[in-house]
């Protein structure tokens, strides 16, 4: 049977979309949904919710400043990075990439950096080669970057001082993110210490969050839409702690969407292991899932693959009521809002 983007809207006051994050970090709200029953909680809450144990698995990709401002001659072209190929080149996304042709060179900054256009790719999508690489790269993307925001978060003079640590998690370890794993931003040293004291472990994988995540469902048919391919790896020390919490009776408590499609690539046969590639997973609705026993993950868009994931996970029905509930109860959508606590499905 054919999913519609239609079947999985619903209306959101303005008011409920977050601009800044909860302080601290783990005071934000978590609604715990378990099948039809839903409870209120804060983030903190977390060690009493969860069991000895059970596992934590969270992305440790670290955004990058991935929104650029090229000129090419007199003509100003925004662009966003999405990830890098094997050749060194890039995958971008550009706003008016229809001005642009192969060939082409951009200046960033002045020349503090520039690359050349190498292909032009579907909807938008170009691939550059820089003139710098490696740490000089890193370098010069600092300088003349900027945090790609999602649309959403009101920041009419560009991300703020205050966005380079809120828009990052503890657990950033590796760059590569276009966009943050937001459920990860909860995250803090005092509550992970909680969690350890209640005898939970973690362990993370890596996900590169690409710009393909802000992009909306355009077609109403969901079979028409396509995942952005992002890169990732899950590491043998990682699959063996997984494998010995599972086989102890402990939970695998994926922390964010971005875990969860990780782990569920790396895990396609039903049997987890090592990974190290790009994915394009599209979880529906259906979907059985391998490896994660809880969800904890942010409020997500009307219409959005993310919604769809979550009502693949914890049961369709079960996520309009908390959705819901959400919005009535005034909890904070999006990257910068509030977290819920899914236990998964038995049809999932």
């Amino acid at each position: 049977m054919s999913l519609l983007a239609s079947d999985y809207d619903f209306e959101l006051p303005e008011d409920r979309i977050a601009h800044a994050p909860a302080r601290p970090r783990d005071s934000a709200r978590l609604l715990e949904v378990a099948g039809a029953a839903l409870h209120d909680r804060v983030v903190r809450d977390l060690p009493a919710l969860l069991r000895e144990g059970d596992l934590l698995v969270a992305n440790d990709t670290s955004v990058i400043p991935a929104q650029l401002s090229a000129m090419r001659g007199a003509a100003r072209i925004g662009i966003t990075l999405d990830r890098p190929a094997a050749d060194g080149s890039w995958h971008a996304l550009a706003r008016t990439a229809r001005r642009l042709r192969v060939g082409d060179r951009l200046s960033f900054a002045d020349d503090m950096l520039g690359a050349s256009v190498t292909a032009l790719d579907e909807a938008g999508a170009i691939r550059l080669r820089f003139d710098q690489e490696g740490e000089a790269f890193d370098a010069a993307l600092r300088r003349v970057g900027a945090l790609a925001l999602p649309p959403y978060i009101a920041r009419p003079s560009g991300p703020t001082e205050a966005d380079q640590a809120d828009y990052q998690t503890m657990f950033a370890a590796h760059d590569g993110a276009v966009a943050a794993p937001t459920a990860g931003l909860h995250f803090t040293p005092g509550l992970l210490a909680a969690l350890a004291d209640r005898g939970v472990g973690h362990a993370t994988v890596t996900l590169h969050v690409g710009a393909g995540t802000f992009l909306p469902m355009r077609d109403d048919d969901v079979s028409a839409h396509r995942i952005h391919a992002e890169r990732g790896s899950i590491d043998a020390e990682t699959v063996e702690t997984i494998a010995r919490t599972k086989a102890a009776g402990g939970r695998v408590v994926a922390v964010g969407t971005t875990t969860l499609r990780l782990l569920e690539s790396a895990a396609a046969d039903g049997t987890l292991r090592a990974f190290s590639g790009e994915t394009s997973l599209f979880i529906l609705p259906g979907h059985r899932f391998h490896v994660a026993d809880l969800l904890m993950t942010n409020f997500h868009l009307p219409r959005s693959t993310l919604f769809m994931l979550t009502c693949a996970f914890a049961g369709e029905d079960a996520m309009r009521v908390a959705y819901a509930h959400a919005i009535g109860a005034k909890y904070r959508f999006y990257s910068y809002g509030d977290a819920c606590l899914l236990h998964r499905s038995a049809a999932a």
